[in-house]
């Protein structure tokens, strides 16, 4: 792997209301109530209320929600269906 396409992915939340994530390739779906986004590390599934983007630049992979949060969640990509299928059930 070459020095410049090292992995880096960093989450900074303040107070449950800031969300900063970098390390962000693509935003796959977004609502009021969820992220879902491919970062460095994998999907990763932001889940809240009142979420909105305050910051999207895919240049430099950097992402900023605000409003409620409420949980995050790393989704394997081989296991992604399943996931979502038990959320599904949990988050009726």
């Amino acid at each position: 792997m070459e020095h410049g396409k090292a992995k880096h992915h960093e989450i900074r939340m303040l107070n449950r209301k800031t969300l900063e994530i970098t390390g962000v390739g693509n935003v796959e779906s977004f609502d009021n109530e969820e992220f879902l986004l491919v970062t460095e590390c994998g999907f990763l599934a932001v889940r809240g209320q009142n979420l909105h983007m305050k910051n999207l630049s895919l240049e430099q992979g950097l992402v900023a929600i605000e409003g409620t949060v409420n949980s995050l969640v790393y989704l394997d990509a081989g296991s992604a269906g399943k996931s979502k299928g038990l959320f599904g059930k949990l988050f009726k």
